[in-house]
């Protein structure tokens, strides 16, 4: 068995990381929501994909400069490929995670900042996700996985309870590189992870292989076809996440 994960809520079958695509999730064969968390400027936390606002919303600007209030007054739901029936509010964390509670797994990404292409990290940003989850009693319901690795232990400092898991693409990881596979296991132990979260196209038996021998649990993203799906849970992986939770059914 995987565990089943739907993507910002179904990227594909709603407005992303919006109230709407965590309800349908919700109706379908799922084990997990996946979210994204940012910073508003004021402090709050909220679930949202991008760096800036254009592409999802009828506003404008970095999340940096946004404060909470403007964020709440935009239509998540503005861009949706075909339209959708009522705006979306940009949603906090707390109000997904009162939504899930007792209900699924979460996967929380906690994301950089990022301004004239420079990353950095919101003030307080790893606290205040830790505090919202303690706060909903969900420490066993959560997944913190991050790109900003440096994170990652930090959570565990805060809080032993919660899982942490690494993600992998080609931005912070080299498959081709001498004792690849090796190198990667080595850090996510040092990082204190439980899960190594990856691109599907960097998957090989031999690092399922390796990730199982190390005690890690493997899950792959973003997966969005029948056959995608059903070959790599054959392969055996630990979790799948896709943008289509509605072809779960189908396996």
């Amino acid at each position: 068995m995987f565990q089943r994960v739907a993507h910002r809520g179904g990227s594909h079958l709603a407005p992303e990381n919006t109230l709407a695509a965590f309800r349908n999730a919700l109706t379908l064969p799922i084990d997990a929501i996946e979210l994204d968390v940012h910073m508003s400027r004021d402090g709050r936390a909220i679930v949202f994909h991008d760096y800036t606002v254009e592409k999802l919303t009828n506003g404008e600007g970095n999340i940096l400069d946004l404060d909470f209030s403007y964020l709440r007054s935009l239509n998540a739901a503005a861009h949706f490929p075909g339209g959708w029936p009522q705006p979306q509010q940009i949603p906090t964390l707390s109000e997904v995670l009162d939504l899930a509670r007792s209900r699924v797994q979460v996967y929380i990404e906690i994301k950089p900042s990022k301004r004239d292409g420079v990353y950095g990290r919101y003030p307080n940003i790893i606290e205040t996700v830790v505090n919202e989850v303690r706060a909903v009693g969900m420490l066993n319901q959560v997944l913190i996985i991050s790109f900003d690795w440096f994170v990652l232990p930090v959570v565990k400092s805060l809080e032993s309870k919660l899982q942490t898991g690494v993600l992998v693409s080609t931005d912070v990881w080299t498959p081709g590189a001498e004792h690849a596979i090796d190198t990667l296991m080595s850090q996510a132990r040092e990082l204190g992870a439980s899960w190594i979260n990856l691109d599907r196209d960097l998957f090989t038996d031999d690092l399922l292989y390796a990730a199982h021998e190390h005690g890690f649990k493997l899950g792959l993203w973003t997966v969005n076809t029948l056959d995608q799906m059903r070959r790599f849970a054959a392969n055996g992986v630990d979790s799948l996440t896709t943008d289509r939770p509605d072809l779960f059914a189908e396996m």
